[in-house]
């Protein structure tokens, strides 16, 4: 299908509905899953400012991506995605160094760091199917 920019978007290959609802839910998915992370985190200083950070920036991604739906020009709805991205990528730089840091374990964040980084993924090509 046709993105709003007019060329054919990854985001819109299957019905433009179902797709961007189960984006939606993905990143409402991965929001509460951040959430969870951020409760769970030891009480140091350092685990807190980070996974403050984190908590904003693993939550922005599905309200961003709910702002890029309701986009009223192409030029606002790649803006908007621009910035999915953005804090998608941040998100994955967060958990890496809360592994990095040794204040979380790698087989525990493993398959949360994969879906950022899937996540970054399908809005990067989004970001760059609107942007052109």
């Amino acid at each position: 299908m046709i993105g709003p920019s007019g060329d054919l978007n990854p985001l819109w290959a299957e019905p433009m509905e179902s797709k961007q609802e189960e984006l939606r839910a993905r990143t409402k998915k991965f929001a509460l899953r951040i959430i969870r992370l951020f409760k769970s985190l030891p009480h140091s200083p350092e685990a807190q400012i980070l996974g403050k950070q984190l908590l904003r920036s693993g939550t922005s991604v599905g309200e961003n991506y709910r702002a890029a739906g309701r986009a009223r020009s192409a030029a606002e709805f790649s803006a908007k995605i621009g910035i999915v991205v953005e804090e998608a990528d941040e998100t994955v730089f967060r958990l890496e160094c809360l592994v990095e840091a040794g204040i979380a374990k790698e087989e525990l964040l493993k398959d949360l760091i994969t879906e950022a980084n899937e996540l970054v993924a399908i809005f990067a090509a989004s970001y760059r199917t609107a942007h052109h």
